[in-house]
């Protein structure tokens, strides 16, 4: 049973006390070494607590663990990754028998994105469930206004819903669905003045983070209703093997000549690829296919996974 000084709780936002306290355990356990029972009777606070503190600092990003090795990750397949598809660089999350592989490699795009972005720098986003859950773990950078988000799509709701980013200040979207009925509206909202800024400013970012969708019938599109199952199961019948931003595209990274693309507001991969560093973020086996076209047509240029996915690209891409 939580007693009342544990009720923090993963929800919701730590009150200045509960901040500074964290702040405390950390240093103390970080920075002198200190173990949680000896921080516990230092601040008169239950080992349980501290433990409970330490973890709220890492989900809430106030927390952040570097690791300062060149072997950071599983650096052999980092580097074959990096050399097969000439990637300007690949972050692989070693294999774990439990926990959620995606949160993992959103953790370990959320750090690399924390080394290569500056204060005051522009990041322009995809979407789907690993960028959401790397933007969650950047909570503090972005609250405090250090970095200014941007979309690459439309599609409002999917960039808010669950985010906790709908009272940012330095958000820029795109204000319409991802996906309209015809052709017609689709070039018509493209040309509004305030869409095309919108898409244009995303491009003026040195940066840009996207997901990497698979054709499974638990896709983001599916889920997210701008997409049925029937019209999944019809692209991949073509070829399909993924998507980025909306657009699908066959094994060897080839876009398909689909009438959906019509009907996208988002912007195309060829556009996307004048953006200097395009970090790909997605886990799982069932997205190897998807990850090695995205990379075989260029249009993502650093990678972050995790170790199984990472072995089944490569046993794939030798094939």
């Amino acid at each position: 049973m939580i007693g009342k000084d544990d009720q923090e709780g993963a929800a919701g936002q730590l009150s200045p006390d509960d901040e500074e306290q964290l702040a405390l355990v950390a240093w103390y356990y970080y920075q002198d070494g200190l173990t949680q029972g000896e921080i516990g009777d230092m601040l008169g606070i239950s080992r349980i607590k501290v433990s409970r503190l330490l973890d709220r600092g890492r989900q809430t990003g106030i927390i952040q663990v570097t690791i300062n090795s060149p072997y950071a990750g599983c650096f052999r397949q980092q580097r074959t990754l990096i050399e097969r598809f000439g990637l300007r660089d690949a972050r692989v999350v070693p294999a774990l028998g439990q926990g959620d592989a995606g949160t993992r490699v959103a953790l370990a795009a959320a750090q690399l994105l924390m080394q290569k972005l500056e204060p005051g720098e522009l990041l322009s986003i995809g979407w789907g469930e690993t960028v959401s859950k790397t933007l969650q773990q950047m909570t503090p950078l972005l609250t405090q206004g250090q970095i200014e988000l941007v979309s690459l799509t439309g599609g409002v709701a999917t960039y808010l819903n669950g985010s906790g980013f709908g009272k940012l200040s330095n958000i820029h979207l795109i204000p319409t669905p991802l996906r309209v009925s015809s052709s017609e509206f689709a070039n018509a909202l493209r040309d509004e003045p305030f869409v095309r800024d919108i898409i244009d400013m995303a491009l003026t970012s040195r940066v840009a983070l996207v997901g990497v969708g698979s054709l499974s019938h638990e896709a983001t599109l599916v889920r997210s209703d701008y997409c049925s199952r029937s019209e999944l199961s019809l692209f991949r019948r073509q070829g399909a093997v993924g998507d980025i931003l909306g657009f699908f595209y066959d094994a060897e990274g080839k876009v398909l000549p689909l009438d959906l693309h019509d009907h996208v507001v988002s912007v195309s991969l060829d556009r996307l690829a004048s953006i200097d560093t395009v970090i790909g973020a997605a886990a799982g086996v069932k997205k190897a296919d998807a990850i090695l076209g995205a990379m075989r047509g260029g249009y993502i240029n650093t990678l972050v996974t995790d170790q199984p996915t990472a072995e089944a690209i490569l046993e794939r891409s030798d094939t």
